[in-house]
């Protein structure tokens, strides 16, 4: 029904029965012709349908078995009193065309109470946007002004100009990463000294940079940013390997996540262990031989070693000498007398005199035969406890297969994955696992995400660099089950 917004202040609700079957027209004339004289010229019907106080008389009715039953709605403009006395006016209504009818009211509707509550409702959203615009409009501002001055630090390192941040010329380390982009979303968390490959083939600027700083791999979680990563190892010296998490990239992390990564990086060794990559793609290796210490400076105190004596010089030569005459053997000393004492009694020097003769008459005693040395007693066995004796039987079987065992309590296999997919299938699921056995190297973030996850017990074929070991977690390396 079409209702005039700007008179309508109540609407009228009846509900309407007929013994027939009655239609709109039949219902509406009903309305006017027995309303009609009945509450005086003032509240006739007609004239305030014309006036616009009442609006146009709605009637939806519906005809089954013989009987017809319908709603009426009547908009009006009046005020209350005048309102309610034209709906008490439609009850005297009792036909409706031939039939016997009958009219109830069933309510009156302030209309303008739901015209408030729309009012409210769409002032809440307007409000809603208009706060949104405003802080997204501070926020662009903010950013837009930030990355201006982010992009205008951008430097171009190398014969190749690649982007990288500008300490990379002055800083101890430098860290690697793939492209522009991701040079730029370390300069957002404040990270300068970022240096990009633009792509597979290393830049010889790279390379020899790699020589001379401590360098850092900091690659996407993909299968790009790995193939990258080994050519990082042939080409390059790289002594930290840091890696996005699975399926990002390092352009599309937060500051936090890029923190975190960095923080939670592991030396090029470990991770190509954990990785099965040969020792050889390593260029860290290179960079030892090549004189330099752990930190990737050139050790001040390296010295060339000695050069190996010639065998010439090395021989020692002997000369004969004649025998010398052995030497005449020198009389024992004579023990002095004892001097008197009153104090020793007469007894007391007879046992003194005999002790005395005695030694002088003793024989010579034959040398005693060597005694047989004994073989040094087995050193005992460690003794282990049916857990750590399962454990060791199960790092048996897994030995070189690279793979690791997730247990249950009850000692039951959960499941089994690749070393180098351990910390990802405990971040996606850990649960009931209570130990891991596997074949590879303890690590420390190894032993963080089993401290998350419940895990009560670690077991590995050997320990690699852990800072922090947690009280609550049972650790064992290969060493400590034979």
């Amino acid at each position: 029904m079409n209702i005039d917004p700007s008179t309508t202040k109540y609407m009228v609700k009846a509900k309407l029965t007929a013994d027939g079957i009655v239609e709109k027209p039949d219902v509406v004339g009903a309305i006017f012709g027995q309303t009609e004289g009945l509450l005086g010229e003032e509240l006739d019907l007609r004239d305030l349908q014309k006036s616009g106080r009442i609006g146009r008389i709605d009637v939806d009715v519906s005809s089954k078995s013989g009987k017809s039953d319908g709603v009426v709605l009547i908009p009006s403009s009046l005020d209350q009193v005048e309102t309610v006395i034209l709906a008490s006016a439609l009850e005297t209504i009792d036909r409706i065309g031939p039939c016997r009818a009958q009219i109830r009211i069933l309510g009156i509707e302030d209309v303008r109470i739901s015209k408030r509550e729309k009012i409210v409702d769409r002032a809440k959203e307007l409000l809603n946007d208009l706060i949104k615009q405003s802080k997204s409009t501070t926020l662009d501002l903010t950013e837009s002004v930030k990355q201006s001055v982010q992009v205008e630090e951008i430097t171009i390192f190398g014969k190749e100009r690649l982007p990288a941040g500008p300490a990379v010329k002055d800083s101890d380390s430098i860290i690697i990463v793939e492209g522009r982009s991701d040079v730029l979303n370390l300069l957002r968390s404040g990270i300068k000294n970022a240096v990009a490959v633009e792509g597979t083939n290393i830049p010889r600027s790279v390379q020899e940079l790699s020589k001379e700083r401590i360098s850092i791999a900091f690659v996407d979680g993909d299968r790009g940013g790995e193939l990258i990563l080994r050519e990082l190892f042939q080409v390059a010296e790289i002594d930290f390997v840091a890696r996005a998490p699975r399926a990002l990239e390092v352009e599309e992390l937060t500051p936090k996540q890029i923190i975190k990564c960095l923080k939670n990086k592991v030396s090029s060794e470990q991770y190509m262990e954990m990785n099965n990559i040969p020792d050889s793609e390593n260029g860290s290796s290179r960079k030892k031989e090549n004189g330099q210490n752990g930190h990737g400076r050139h050790s001040d105190h390296a010295r060339p070693a000695a050069p190996a004596p010639k065998k010439e010089e090395a021989t020692v030569i002997v000369e004969e000498t004649p025998e010398a005459p052995e030497p005449e053997p020198r009389p024992a000393p004579s023990r002095p007398a004892p001097k008197k004492d009153e104090k020793f009694n007469t007894e007391a020097a007879e046992r003194f005199k005999k002790k005395d003769n005695g030694k002088e008459a003793r024989e010579p005693r034959e040398p005693r035969e060597p005694r047989e040395k004994k073989a040094p007693a087995p050193k005992p066995a460690k003794k282990l406890s049916p857990e750590q004796e399962k454990y060791r039987d199960i790092l048996a079987q897994l030995s070189t297969t690279r793979n690791a065992r997730l247990l249950d309590g009850a000692g039951e296999i959960v499941r089994e994955v690749e070393v180098k997919e351990l910390v990802n299938s405990l971040k996606e699921d850990s649960t009931g696992i209570d130990s891991i056995v596997f074949d590879g190297v303890i690590s420390q973030r190894i032993l963080d995400i089993a401290l998350t996850s419940d895990i009560k017990t670690i077991v590995g074929s050997k320990m690699g660099a852990v800072s922090k070991q947690p009280a609550d977690l049972a650790v064992w390396t290969r060493d400590d089950l034979l």
